[in-house]
């Protein structure tokens, strides 16, 4: 990936304009999804249509192939991690959200997911974090804004 075109994507997400944002995060996710060609997204797409199905043992297998035979493949870490906090299985959602961060640290979907999967557990303090660390990525994130505020209230 061009580095100085994802700088420029980073940027756009703190533009004023909110389709400039929405341009960019689309951008982000075509990326994301596409980092292993075509191949790679149509696998993470099937999945998804799995999940949608409540066929999660199926879904969930197709992401384990794709991590076991693709590593770096950053999407299929989160993915994976969506559909284990979909299940409540929050410690294994927790540590696939870190690989994907770990794997390309400006990513705000597991940056939030993460931030999900720490308040669930009561860890609102590392919540608090992950939220923050996505605003500075998405300073116009209301989601994120808003869940920084309801864990600070759990903390009074």
């Amino acid at each position: 990936m061009d580095s100085a075109y994802i700088e420029r994507l980073l940027q756009a997400l703190k533009d004023p304009d909110e389709t400039i944002r929405n341009q960019a995060t689309g951008e982000f996710w075509h990326m994301w999804f596409h980092q292993k060609g075509i191949q790679g997204a149509k696998r993470l797409i099937e999945s998804q249509t799995l999940v949608e199905a409540e066929r999660t043992e199926e879904a969930k297998s197709i992401l384990d192939e794709l991590i076991l035979s693709q590593p770096d493949f950053a999407e299929a870490w989160n993915r994976r991690a969506v559909l284990y906090y979909m299940l409540g299985h929050y410690t294994d959602a927790i540590q696939d959200c870190e690989k994907t961060i770990e794997l390309i640290p400006h990513h705000f979907g597991a940056l939030h997911g993460l931030g999900l999967c720490h308040a669930s557990v009561g860890n609102y303090l590392d919540a608090i974090q992950c939220f923050r660390r996505t605003l500075d990525i998405q300073p116009f994130s209301l989601i994120n804004q808003r869940l920084i505020l309801e864990c600070t209230a759990k903390l009074s």
